[in-house]
């Protein structure tokens, strides 16, 4: 009675905690139907018992085996990754933690361990928090599967991608993820599910992946809260 729920998008008084309201449910471009396996991004027409995969996917190589992703990187979908990443807004990692394990269903197995994107321990340091971490954690505590957040570490620092291309990402994101070698027992032919809050050309992904299969991994998949795609 003295904290009422609030829609965790903007603020008006909700029935249970960690949620959204109404017309920001309704407002919230959530993923479903058809959606390219290997991404997760979504496609037209309707879904069916064999796999579809998106223009990108069939013209890049990528290096894990299915992907996908909560919701579009559009309109409330942005907002929400935002106000995790740069807003300080943990309380949206509750709720997208159950909105990815509902995606990540067709993606799990029962060795699967749960790995987030790792920062550069300098962005770290700056932002305090890994927002990938909240969100492989989160995942974990609603899927009941084992989580390592430290699995992966980022040696390398590199400036910031927005604003490259596919090619320029690749190439500035060489080496810059590899094992922690505490973890390495722990990866050795283990189903890897890799998280992320988006995904957009799938560069930091395939590095991380890579970084995965060249320790021993037995397979890679990826899920993200959010999938950049280009508008319909």
């Amino acid at each position: 009675m003295v904290y009422p729920a609030r829609c965790t998008l903007c603020g008006v008084v909700v029935d249970s905690d960690f949620g959204l309201c109404g017309p920001c449910w309704r407002d919230t471009p959530f993923i479903s139907g058809l959606v390219c396996d290997t991404c997760g991004v979504p496609l037209p027409g309707e879904a069916h018992e064999m796999p579809e995969h998106c223009d990108d996917c069939l013209r890049l190589a990528r290096p894990w085996s299915q992907g996908r992703a909560a919701m579009r990187y559009h309109e409330n979908g942005r907002k929400l990754v935002l106000l995790l990443k740069h807003g300080d807004r943990h309380d949206v990692v509750r709720p997208a933690g159950k909105w990815m394990a509902r995606a990540a269903q067709p993606l799990l197995r029962p060795d699967t361990l749960i790995v987030p994107v790792p920062l550069h321990w300098m962005r770290m340091l700056s932002r305090r928090f890994n927002q990938s971490a909240l969100l492989a954690q989160a995942l974990g505590r609603e899927t009941g599967l084992p989580c390592c957040p430290d699995l992966l570490i980022r040696p390398k620092r590199t400036q910031t991608l927005k604003g490259m291309g596919v090619e320029a990402r690749h190439a500035m994101l060489a080496d810059a993820i590899r094992l922690n070698p505490r973890h390495a027992a722990r990866l050795k032919d283990r189903s890897i599910l890799m998280v992320d809050d988006v995904m957009t050309s799938g560069a930091t992904l395939s590095v991380a992946a890579q970084a995965c299969f060249s320790a021993g991994a037995g397979d890679v998949s990826i899920l993200t809260l959010a999938r950049a795609a280009k508008d319909a």
